[in-house]
C-alpha cells in the first residue's frame, strides 16, 4: 500500500513538474518571437499605453 500512495505522489509531481515546464517554455517561444518580430520590423521596443495616465512608455519584460 505504502509503494502505491508513493507512485501515485512521484506521478503527480512529474506531472506537475512537466505542465510547469510546458508553461514556461510557451512563454518562452512566445517572447522569442516578440523580439523577432521587433527585429524585422527594426523597432527599438514596444510601445504599450498606461491606462492611468495615457502615456506611452517602452513595455518592459514583466508587462504581460
Amino acid at each position: 500500500m505504502a509503494q502505491l500512495i508513493f507512485l501515485v505522489v512521484l506521478v503527480g509531481g512529474s506531472w506537475l513538474l512537466y505542465r510547469k515546464f510546458v508553461s514556461d517554455a510557451e512563454k518562452l517561444a512566445a517572447r522569442s518571437r516578440a523580439r523577432e518580430k521587433e527585429q524585422q520590423t527594426d523597432a527599438i521596443g514596444t510601445l504599450i499605453q498606461d491606462p492611468e495616465t495615457g502615456e506611452y512608455r517602452p513595455r518592459r519584460e514583466d508587462d504581460e
